[in-house]
């Protein structure tokens, strides 16, 4: 029999309506609660939301699930005060994981520091002696191994990014990365998967794009990914980064060749790459593609019918991505690259000229307005590593007005999933100019975020829409769009009741 389901006395953002009803997974009212009483002849399941606000489900368009499930379930490093409290941890649970083959940590970030560096091999080998342990940067784009880990790594030393003092960045973290996969098993993937989708669904998440590449994860991580995903009532979309390998995406039945796959690395980790050095060292990060390549792999996925995507953080990076764009519409038209819908991940330090070639081919950018919260303003990680040039970073009001739009999602485990925070952080840009409205940031992480991965039904609260629903506390209170408080400091909305495709995923009522 065909659920039916009736939500009353909801708010609902930016209408007077109070009453939305479900048959089977669509949305077949919004409206008064005079209609809904029209509507429910009987047999209809009630949710009374008391006033509460009722939303479309959230979308997160960059995680990295089986990361994200290690971050929550292993050593998370996120805001150790100290490198000392590092290397405490690190202690503590060797301690409490004596039958663990690798020890994983996640999230350290030394700018914070009184020493301003990262641990070395030899503090993590008087931490935990003997063991094989990884701890990985905050942004993820390095790492620093113990010489247990290190041992196991073919040609370590040989490799682009290399250090003495157990450091891996570029080459040396993607081997040191392929080789700890080895260590980990399905089992160990699959529990990590599940606890990551759990995560999601607690904070209102109906779906999530897997950023998956062969620098991150094996490719039998997908299956995986999709198990965990299924069990939990949740919606992935699976993207692999790798360049040109129209046949893998298709074996795999990933929706594109994009996410992950970089063209740089990041600022924190000073691996972006940079028109000029940073301000704290005498690098401009590193480049991964060039132009031609970057047209190339465009003009091959769009033929495929695949989306093409890449990650890119640095103003070189981008300029390179531009010009890759702009090569591919002269060889395909842009009419064709638009109807493809491709996309870009972080996209934070984009020139006018770029901006202006994504939205005459209707790029979406795939955007994380945490990283501006956590890493922006003058006293931040982006202003030690960019100077006044972290001024010009996620200009999220810019890309919101192309033709392609925003779609917002956390990167977890970088920053922690939450769909609000995000929202909050897109809202209060440290640089105004940037900023955009609340009502934009919730459109972006809900339709705009479904959209970006080519799914249509997704993200709208409207009669014809697959029934992906969130009802939220909402402790600070409403706005005049119906909308929550999102000031700085104040409570965050919490999840009190979510349904995918009309069935119930959460529910605490």
């Amino acid at each position: 029999m065909t659920r039916r389901l009736l939500v009353r006395r909801a708010r609902l953002p930016g209408s007077a309506a109070t009453a939305v009803a479900v048959e089977g997974d669509r949305i077949v009212l919004v409206g008064a609660e005079d209609e809904a009483e029209a509507w429910d002849t009987g047999g209809a399941e009630v949710l009374d939301a008391d006033g509460a606000l009722l939303t479309a489900g959230f979308t997160d368009s960059h995680v990295h699930t089986v990361r994200t499930g290690f971050a929550l379930t292993g050593l998370d490093l996120t805001g150790a005060p100290s490198l000392a409290a590092v290397l405490d941890a690190v202690a503590a649970h060797a301690a409490a994981s004596p039958d663990a083959g690798v020890l994983l940590g996640q999230g350290w970030d030394e700018t914070g520091w009184a020493e301003r560096r990262a641990p070395t091999a030899a503090e993590l080998e008087r931490a935990a002696p003997g063991r094989r342990v990884q701890l990985t940067r905050v942004d993820a784009h390095s790492a620093v191994l113990s010489p247990a880990l290190a041992a196991l790594v073919p040609g370590l030393g040989d490799l682009d990014g290399s250090s003495d003092d157990g450091r891996v960045e570029r080459d040396a973290h993607h081997a040191a990365r392929a080789t700890l996969e080895s260590l980990v098993s399905d089992a160990d993937r699959l529990a990590a998967a599940r606890a990551a989708v759990g995560a999601m669904a607690d904070v209102g998440l109906v779906g999530f794009h897997e950023n998956a590449a062969p620098h991150i994860g094996p490719e039998a991580e997908i299956p995986l990914v999709r198990r965990a995903a299924a069990d939990a009532g949740l919606r992935a979309t699976v993207y692999w980064g790798e360049l040109l390998a129209v046949d893998t995406a298709r074996r795999l039945g990933a929706t594109g060749l994009a996410g992950d796959l970089i063209a740089d690395g990041a600022f924190g980790s000073r691996t972006a790459a940079l028109a000029a050095s940073y301000a704290d060292a005498p690098t401009c990060g590193h480049a991964y593609l060039s132009a031609e390549q970057v047209a190339d792999h465009v003009v091959a996925c769009t033929e495929a019918g695949l989306q093409a995507g890449f990650h890119c953080i640095g103003d070189a990076a981008l300029d390179a991505i531009g010009a890759g764009f702009a090569a591919a519409r002269d060889r395909l038209g842009a009419a064709r690259l638009r109807a493809a819908g491709h996309r870009l991940e972080h996209v934070e330090m984009p020139s006018a000229a770029v901006v202006a070639v994504l939205d005459d081919l209707g790029v979406v950018a795939s955007v994380q307005p945490v990283f501006d919260a956590l890493w922006g303003g003058p006293d931040g990680m982006y202003a030690d590593r960019l100077g006044e040039r972290w001024r010009v970073t996620n200009p999220l009001a810019a890309l919101a007005a192309t033709r392609g739009g925003l779609a917002i999602g956390s990167d977890s485990p970088v920053t922690a999933l939450g769909p609000w925070a995000a929202v909050r952080a897109a809202v209060h840009h440290h640089a105004p100019e940037h900023r955009v409205t609340a009502p934009v940031a919730y459109a972006a992480h809900t339709a705009g975020s479904a959209a970006a991965g080519r799914d249509a039904d997704g993200g709208r609260l409207e009669v014809g829409a697959r029934a992906d629903l969130a009802l939220w506390d909402c402790p600070a209170g409403l706005t005049d769009d119906t909308l929550p408080v999102l000031d700085p400091g104040a409570d965050l909305p919490v999840l009190r009741h979510l349904l995918v495709a009309g069935r119930t995923v959460r529910s605490t009522t």
